[in-house]
This record gives structure tokens, C-alpha cells and sequence, in this order.
């Protein structure tokens, strides 16, 4: 993650209010990504997982970040605008926290059942790559977003 927030270092630097929004973005990528995961480490644990079988629950997931991610986003664009008078970076943040959820619903599903899959408990080991996934990603869709519109943000 810190690298990807070492390569967008200069379109922080010209927009610091991003600095403090990224933080969100990633916190609630990781808290989505949590619950997917420990759902999924329950479904293992019980036998009721397969990605096969199982990949509604997959595309669910993904439907669901979209969602959480637009609900969530929209009600941080209110505080990012009333806070910053930027709508465009309000936009920014909505995209990114929908793009972040996703992936949020990616990694929380597919990284207990490869780890599962290779013999690995998912229940020690998943925690980390989902939200260093969530982490980098989450930054990168974020700070990606903010470099291509960054006339717009000053």
C-alpha cells in the first residue's frame, strides 16, 4: 500500500484533502472484505462452500459491494463536499469506494476458498490478503481516479 501511495505522491501533494479521504476508502474496502471473508471461513468450516457450486454467492458478492459501495459512498460525497466544496472530488470518492467494495467482495470470497483449496486454514491466514488487497487496490483505484482528474480537484 505504501507504495502506491509513494507512486501518486505528487498528485497528493497538489491535492492534500486526499490524503485524508483515502484513509476511508480503505478502512471500509477492509471492514467489507472482513465480513465477506468470515462468512465464507464459517461456510468452509461447515462444508457448505464450493466456488463450483457456489458461484451465485460469488456474483452475490459482488453485487453487494456495488451497493454497499453506492450507499456508503454517497453518504461520505455529502461529507466530503460540505467539508472540501469539491463535488468532482465527492464523485471521485463515490467511484472509488464502489470499485473498492467490489474488490472488497472479490478477495473476501476468493482468498478463503484458494487457501482452503491448498490446504491452508482460511480462518489464520485470510484477514491479511484481503485487506492488503483492499489496501492497495483501494488506493490505487482512489489516487488513479484523482491523478486523471486532477485539474478538476484544484
Amino acid at each position: 500500500a505504501s507504495f502506491t501511495v509513494k507512486v501518486f505522491e505528487g498528485t497528493i501533494a497538489q491535492v492534500v484533502a486526499l490524503s485524508s479521504i483515502m484513509t476511508i476508502i480503505s478502512g471500509m474496502g477492509g471492514n467489507a472484505g472482513s465480513q465477506t471473508q468470515s462468512i465464507l471461513v464459517r461456510q468452509i468450516a461447515t462444508d457448505k462452500v464450493d466456488f463450483k457450486r457456489n458461484w451465485k454467492s460469488f456474483v452475490k458478492e459482488i453485487f453487494l459491494g456495488i451497493i454497499n459501495g453506492t450507499v456508503n459512498g454517497l453518504i461520505t460525497v455529502v461529507i466530503v463536499i460540505i467539508l472540501y466544496r469539491n463535488v468532482f472530488l465527492g464523485v471521485i470518492t463515490v467511484i472509488a469506494m464502489i470499485g473498492n467494495l467490489v474488490v472488497a467482495g472479490i478477495f473476501g470470497f476468493l482468498v478463503p476458498v484458494v487457501l482452503d483449496k491448498f490446504g491452508a486454514d482460511p480462518a489464520v491466514s485470510s484477514s491479511i490478503f484481503v485487506t492488503t488487497a483492499t489496501d492497495v487496490l483501494g488506493f490505487f483505484i482512489f489516487l488513479g481516479l484523482a491523478n486523471i482528474f486532477l485539474p478538476m480537484l484544484i
